[in-house]
């Protein structure tokens, strides 16, 4: 005769179930960085099943927006939540979420004066990532996304380096000046700056500019989401994007829903998020 589990046990293995199913994420990791010069810290989400297969994962490059730190998505945006909710419902993929700090005195995803944070994303933190974890340092299962500030720098890193991004996800993204009349009158105190110079500088260090001389080589090397609240005053930036987007011809989807600048909104779109980059990494 089959005996029974005891309810204890049964109430053990279900809570042992349960916390195995639990991604982990890790909200204070620091390596040093030769770049910048400093110790740069970064959060990680890692799937449910890490720990406990000897797969490789897709990752995605997660950027928090302005004033904030690398604990604004694992906190504020309930990342673990929403992340493990999503691969365990099959809407996404497991993978391994990244964001890293771009805070601190100075601050953003460009290269500045004292401030080589592109470089520093680039040369140090992803191939820290990919020596460190079970990553696949591959092209097609690396994604990036970003809100606000992020978001912007998300739009900067795939426009800029499509060779290293399958997909690309700005929400209500910061994203700087939108005409080359707005950006020539920056230079209005300097009259000796050349209006080529301008023009090389416009294409080539605005989203705007990079969207606008993007070769048609380049149009479909990155699958493009891009979502804003149609009470988000970043609305019109984004707007414009998407009217520069389609007048090029360039493949992307944007999606204006209800909401502000807003964690709320956010969160509400990082589902949206881990099922467009998901389709992304299996795309071929």
């Amino acid at each position: 005769m089959k005996k029974s589990l005891s309810l204890p046990f049964l109430f053990l293995f279900l809570l042992s179930s349960a916390f195995a199913q639990t991604g982990k994420i890790y909200d204070n990791v620091s390596f040093p960085s030769k770049i910048l010069k400093m110790e740069r810290k970064f959060a990680i989400y890692l799937p449910p099943d890490y720990e406990t297969s000897n797969r490789s994962y897709p990752v995605l490059y997660l950027l928090h927006g302005a004033g904030d730190s690398q604990s604004g998505w694992t906190q504020f945006g309930e990342l673990n939540t929403i992340a493990t909710k999503a691969i365990l419902s099959g809407s996404a993929t497991p993978m391994i979420i990244v964001t890293p700090d771009a805070g601190g005195a100075k601050q953003g995803y460009y290269n500045q004066p004292d401030w080589s944070y592109e470089e520093f994303f680039f040369k140090e933190l992803i191939p820290y990532i990919e020596k460190n974890y079970r990553v696949k340092a591959d092209k097609r299962f690396r994604a990036v996304a970003g809100l606000s500030m992020g978001g912007g720098g998300s739009f900067y890193y795939a426009l800029k380096h499509p060779d290293m991004f399958s997909s690309a996800c700005p929400l209500s993204a910061s994203v700087g000046t939108t005409s080359l009349e707005n950006y020539k009158s920056m230079f209005k105190n300097s009259p000796n700056i050349a209006d080529s110079l301008i023009l090389k500088t416009f294409n080539e260090q605005t989203i705007m500019g990079m969207i606008s001389s993007m070769p048609d080589k380049q149009k479909n090397q990155v699958r493009w989401y891009i979502d804003c609240g149609d009470d988000d005053f970043l609305y019109e930036g984004n707007e414009m994007v998407h009217i520069m987007m389609r007048k090029k011809n360039i493949p992307h989807e944007y999606r204006v829903r209800d909401g502000g600048h807003t964690w709320t909104y956010w969160r509400s779109a990082l589902p949206l998020v881990l099922e467009f980059v998901s389709t992304a990494f299996h795309y071929e």
